[in-house]
């Protein structure tokens, strides 16, 4: 009886979440359908009790007859003629009242009645469209304000399973962010299915139907826009924030700005502190920590700057509750510097972030078990696993967690025989990471956190030896903004700083091509895209950074045939994703959407909080002087300078398996044990290959020119 009842509940309200989905993006189209339904009742009732009454003349009336004049005369307004049969034989008098009825009767009850509905009706359609009615929803996610990530971490949730619920609620512009969203969600799906009907080619039609029908991506989101007050405690409440998932305060963006003056004087008010932030914080947590809300609520928030910070992590001081708010404040620029400074380094980065960091392919997972010794539980757990890799464990908000890479969150649990394999490799424990020169063009509101995300690896790779000069980098941009950072004085590692305008050409490419010549080592060239610019700007100066690095490339071919473009590493970030293959059709892959990482990151930690401080982790190094290497960051390592020989050809599980054992081996000294995993390799011109599913099907064939992905503390 209890499962009855239980079940009936959850019939009823699934159908009373449907109808408010529904009513909430096509209040128009319900509100006809009701009016259909009504109509079509009230002709059958009423062609029942006529037919039931049996009404002198009409005994051998049947009830569709009944139904058919039912309609006459519903359409019939006047209906004279069933007073006056022949206005000859009737008085004036009476005809002249019986028009007079009909006509004050169409205007004082028809008409009226009609324009009454009618206005009523449009007020229901009005209000609908405006957000005035109260959502039935629950295990959504709800996002507060709008700018440039937020239609990434929408479009990312299309790689989760099941239908996603996401509730959007922002001051304005709610016809636009649909557009928006609408159009960056068909892209994606077009792109996959393309990219589906490829693998296809080959296959007979009738397996390439089906392999397309089940692989096929389709459209799993539920998106409503509203337009409210982010402060208004009972609009929170009308979009159900107190049975959402999680929830995602996002910082607002400047780009719609007109004036450029007014622009300035936005970002300096934004530099110091982002009250707006703060107080829908506080608004959110008020509700989430409440008694009737539900339980393990995540509330992720954006943050840009040092005063919100410190106000936020009060803020989660007050209300933090595990079971119930976990409130996780996310400081994308740092976030964002740390990953560009990394591709800066090692650009192979990434091809392997792009996968790590979304719901598709390889992917980091986190589950929640304690764990006495690391490195014996990876190394009995590499024994009787080969469908997912293990990688740390870390202790975070009072809890124990253990990460993965996997495909797919049940490999974890799938065992695999154990067995002693007797493949082996070679390490070279001496291995130190080879000198960098870094160009950079351009500027962001990141630049100071991608300089402190040079200045960490510096701390690492480069304190050992002061002599070593692991890291140069050299600035190209604008004289305000190279004013504004003080010509980066603070960071040593930038050895020369080269004020030039977009539209000066010659001090450009004169200055690559002369840091290109000094420095034989691998060049990187860093191609920063202006966040601060308005919309029509928006990655203007990128692209044409892009064209005249490689115009130099082109002419150095045309100088030297056998000139290896490879040895110049382009990194170009845009911010706008409709700009993507524009760029990639210069032979760039490195393309950084560096709104796309954030917001893969975001979605990510709307399921599993724990995942932040595991990103935190691998995107920070060592700080300087420290005796031993706790962080762990994955690193692209040549297979040449990694190994003392290329390994022979193998299975990933051989690999993964041969490489941590040769790691963590006791018989070299313990400063030089590194616990490395091996996640992948990348093949020159940028080709990457993550293992994921059965690794012992999984066949690896290295050479020296390849590269390694792995996850070490050094």
């Amino acid at each position: 009886m209890k499962r009855k009842n239980q079940n009936r509940r959850n019939i009823k309200q699934n159908l009373t979440e449907w109808f408010s989905i529904q009513y909430a993006k096509n209040p128009g189209k319900v509100v006809l359908a009701t009016i259909l339904i009504f109509n079509i009742v009230f002709f059958v009732l009423s062609a029942f009790i006529i037919s039931s009454l049996a009404l002198k003349g009409t005994e051998k009336m049947g009830f569709f007859e009944a139904a058919f004049y039912t309609i006459s005369m519903i359409l019939d307004a006047g209906c004279i003629s069933y007073v006056i049969e022949d206005i000859g034989q009737s008085g004036v008098v009476i005809a002249v009242i019986c028009l007079l009825i009909v006509m004050i009767g169409m205007v004082s009850f028809t008409g009226a009645v009609i324009g009454y509905i009618t206005n009523a009706i449009s007020n229901i359609i009005e209000n609908a469209d405006n957000g005035k009615r109260k959502l039935s929803i629950k295990d959504h996610l709800v996002i507060l304000n709008w700018n440039s990530r937020a239609s990434e971490i929408i479009n990312d949730l299309l790689y989760c399973d099941g239908t996603q619920k996401v509730v959007v609620l922002v001051n304005g512009r709610k016809a636009e962010i649909e557009k928006e969203v609408n159009e960056r969600v068909a892209d994606t799906i077009d792109r996959e299915n393309k990219a589906i009907l490829k693998k296809t080619q080959g296959m007979k039609a009738l397996r390439r139907f089906l392999y397309f029908r089940k692989n096929h991506m389709k459209n799993n989101l539920i998106v409503i826009v509203r337009e409210g007050d982010v402060f208004s405690a009972m609009q929170l409440h009308d979009i159900c924030l107190e049975k959402a998932r999680s929830c995602v305060i996002l910082g607002n963006d400047i780009n719609n700005t007109l004036c450029k003056f007014e622009t300035k004087e936005r970002l300096e008010e934004l530099s110091r502190g982002n009250s707006h932030t703060l107080k829908t914080l506080m608004q959110v947590a008020d509700i989430t920590a409440a008694d009737y809300s539900d339980d393990n609520q995540k509330i992720i928030v954006e943050i840009t700057d040092d005063w919100t910070w410190e106000l936020v992590d009060r803020v989660i001081k007050y209300k933090q509750n595990r079971s119930k708010c976990n409130i996780v404040p996310v400081r994308v620029n740092t976030v964002l510097g740390q990953i560009l400074s990394q591709f800066s380094l090692m650009p192979e980065l990434n091809l392997a972030y792009r996968e790590l960091f979304s719901n598709k392919g390889a992917t980091f997972d986190v589950r929640e078990e304690k764990i006495l010794d690391e490195n014996t539980y990876i190394t009995r757990y590499l024994r009787d696993h080969n469908m997912a890799i293990p990688l740390t464990s870390m202790h975070a908000g009072g809890r124990n967690y253990f990460f993965y890479s996997t495909e797919n969150e049940r490999d974890i649990s799938r065992m695999s025989p154990g067995w002693e394999s007797v493949y082996k490799v070679k390490l070279n424990h001496d291995y130190w990471i080879e000198p960098k020169t870094v160009i950079i063009l351009g500027h962001n509101s990141k630049c100071h956190d991608i300089m402190l995300g040079f200045k960490a690896f510096c701390a690492e790779w480069g304190y050992e030896d002061p002599d070593r000069h692991i890291l140069n980098i050299v600035v190209i941009d604008d004289r305000e903004s190279l004013e504004k950072m003080n010509y980066y004085r603070e960071f040593p590692f930038v050895t020369k700083t080269v004020p030039a305008n977009i539209y000066e050409e010659d001090i450009i490419c004169g200055t690559i091509e002369k840091v290109v010549t000094e420095n034989a080592e691998d060049t990187s060239i860093l191609i920063l895209s202006d966040d601060s610019a308005r919309n029509e700007d928006i990655d203007a100066n990128a692209l044409a950074n892009l064209v005249y690095v490689q115009d130099i490339i082109r002419r150095r071919l045309d100088k030297n045939p056998k000139f290896d473009p490879e040895t110049i590493d382009i990194i170009v970030e845009i911010i706008d994703p409709k700009h993507h293959d524009v760029v990639s059709s210069y032979s760039v892959d490195n393309v950084v959407i560096s709104n796309r990482y954030i917001s893969k990151m975001i979605t990510q930690i709307g399921e599993k909080e724990a995942i932040f401080d595991f990103y935190c982790d691998i995107l920070t190094y060592d700080a300087e002087g420290v005796e031993e290497y706790e962080s762990k960051e994955v690193y692209a390592k040549k297979v040449s300078t990694f190994f003392e020989e290329v390994p022979a050809e193998c299975t990933a599980e051989e690999l993964i398996r041969a490489v941590w054992d040769a790691s963590i081996d006791k018989s070299i000294p313990k400063e030089k044990q590194y616990p490395t995993i091996v996640l992948g390799y990348v093949k020159p011109g940028g080709k990457i290959h993550l293992f994921a599913g059965d690794q012992s099907k999984d066949r690896v064939k290295l050479t020296a020119e390849d590269k390694i992905i792995v996850f070490t503390n050094h």
